[in-house]
């Protein structure tokens, strides 16, 4: 089939892009024919006060790219749907709710009457700090599509609730941009733990900070990533808790060159989010041979068998993940968490998840 897939993809940066740009390479390697439609301005800079993109690819890029959408040219809306006429299928991938306007314009392009099938790929089909303006408009694009596909059972039934449309649930397939070499099970502890990633509230790294204090003394963490607002509330707790020898701060976006020594001296990467839909970081974490320490929200009892190559804890609560982080440095069970840590395989959840994407456009 001829399949359209509308989101980001390099030189913007992070996990939708890097997603975005792998499916574009899996449905061609299932034997569709694919265009991937990007932007040249995504949104607004105002929304996103961090980097928005990168100068080196973090995936091989693919070949058959055009990067016409604009945020600011509504001419270039319409006219992405006209191009898409005469596919198969068209899949808006969503991002913020301040595209919607984008693909309702896209919408319209493709003509009342269209041919092509269209999907909503719902990364978050809501953000995690939405507003009633956000639900009027991804709400005012589900109802126009002919299926949508969410993520976890959670984002299925928020989504249900916003369309009458057919809404299939795929868990999300791996992908690994920089692979490690993997740690030996016999090797010494290094007492260090991670938290890698955009810094957000609804990431939990407060919680995680707290726990820290309260749990295994001498164990250090690594924080890695974008600050959303800045560093300085997180210098304030680390002062306030004692935190300062401990503690290490590496502010600003990880390139996918730099990741795979992040995770060569500790012995855990930490996902103490206070809500989730999914994400990708705990197969990244397995394909560095390292066990992760979660919380259940979204798919990550999925993704993380707690008591086996990782530890999982109650969300927004600092005894629990104190908890957690005791019982890891004890009775040998950092070592045995990492002699489980999975192999990641991808090809088949990809298989999966294409068939899932076709399946919400009913062809």
């Amino acid at each position: 089939m001829r399949i359209a897939l509308i989101g980001p993809t390099h030189p913007y940066k992070g996990g939708i892009a890097q997603y975005t740009t792998e499916l574009a390479h899996q449905l061609t390697a299932a034997g569709h024919q694919v265009r991937l439609e990007s932007w040249s301005h995504q949104y607004p800079k105002l929304l996103y006060p961090g980097q928005l993109t990168v100068a080196e690819p973090e995936l091989p890029p693919f070949p058959n790219t055009v990067r016409h959408l604009s945020w600011r040219r509504p001419d270039s809306w319409y006219r992405c749907g006209r191009r898409l006429r005469d596919y198969d299928v068209v899949v808006l991938v969503m991002v913020n709710p301040v595209q919607m306007p984008a693909y309702r314009g896209i919408l319209a392009g493709l003509g009342r009457h269209r041919r092509a099938k269209v999907v909503a790929q719902c990364h978050n089909v809501l953000p995690h700090e939405r507003s009633s303006l956000d639900e009027r408009l991804v709400r005012g694009v589900l109802s126009r599509v002919d299926g949508v596909v969410a993520h976890s059972a959670e984002q299925g039934k928020l989504a249900e609730s916003l369309t009458d449309r057919p809404v299939v649930v795929e868990h999300m397939a791996p992908v690994v941009v920089a692979k490690g070499q993997g740690v030996a099970a016999d090797a010494p502890l290094h007492r260090r733990l991670l938290f890698f990633g955009l810094v957000r509230p609804y990431k939990g790294l407060d919680v995680l900070l707290r726990a820290l204090a309260a749990g295994p003394e001498g164990v250090r963490l690594r924080v890695a990533g974008e600050f959303w607002g800045g560093t300085e509330s997180t210098e304030r707790l680390i002062a306030e808790l004692g935190l300062g020898e401990r503690v290490e701060l590496r502010p600003g976006y990880v390139d996918s060159s730099d990741v795979p020594a992040l995770f060569t001296d500790v012995d855990a990467l930490v996902l103490p989010y206070r809500s989730a839909t999914a994400s990708l970081n705990a197969f990244l974490a397995f394909s560095h041979g390292v066990p992760v320490i979660g919380t259940r929200v979204g798919t990550m009892e999925q993704d993380v068998r707690d008591g086996v190559d990782g530890l999982l804890c109650t969300p927004d609560d600092v005894e629990s993940l104190t908890e957690a982080l005791n019982r890891f440095y004890s009775d040998g069970t950092a070592a045995r968490l990492r002699a489980n840590v999975p192999p990641v395989d991808a090809g088949p959840a990809w298989v999966k998840y294409c068939n899932a994407l076709l399946r919400a456009a009913g062809v």
